[in-house]
């Protein structure tokens, strides 16, 4: 059966990243833009990661420019906006597109999954993947980092 582990991305810096490197992981992966009046949520995102990283949780930030062209710069542009501004220190992919006809694979194999609440509509779209790389539940981009479903869908999953 297809699973979250069965793809791919290349981190922010350019380096393979298998989502088998989170086998055992809960992932929360989050499509991500600098310049959106959401970017806000990165410092909620580190939070998580910090809070629940011991128990097992990994946020994946992936930056996306489909949306208004919120994320125009390049990776190392993103990286250093992430780190300087936010402190973000939860791993980054290179840049993707996360809808429609070029959408990365593990986002076509989430709308498989879950439906149409998988499929992004904007920045800061959240998909919980539990341990064994199953793909759990969609949460919208206003859905805050601390909002309390959230947060009991990550602990239900820890």
């Amino acid at each position: 059966m297809p699973s979250a582990h069965d793809h791919a991305f290349k981190t922010i810096d350019g380096q393979p990243l298998p989502l088998t490197t989170f086998k055992d992981k809960v992932v929360l992966v989050v499509n991500t833009a600098s310049k959106c009046g959401l970017t806000p949520q990165y410092d909620g995102l580190e939070k998580l990661y910090t809070d629940y990283r011991d128990q097992g949780l990994v946020v994946l930030g992936v930056p996306c420019n489909q949306f208004m062209g919120q994320e125009p710069g390049t990776e190392q542009e993103i990286q250093t906006f992430c780190s300087t501004t936010f402190g973000i220190d939860f791993p980054m992919t290179s840049k993707v597109d996360v809808k429609e006809a070029g959408a990365h694979p593990f986002y076509k194999w989430a709308e498989k999954e879950l439906g149409e609440p998988a499929v992004p509509v904007w920045n800061f779209h959240k998909i919980l993947i539990g341990r064994n790389g199953e793909a759990l539940q969609a949460f919208g981009p206003r859905t805050e980092p601390q909002d309390p479903g959230l947060v009991a869908a990550i602990k239900a999953a820890l």
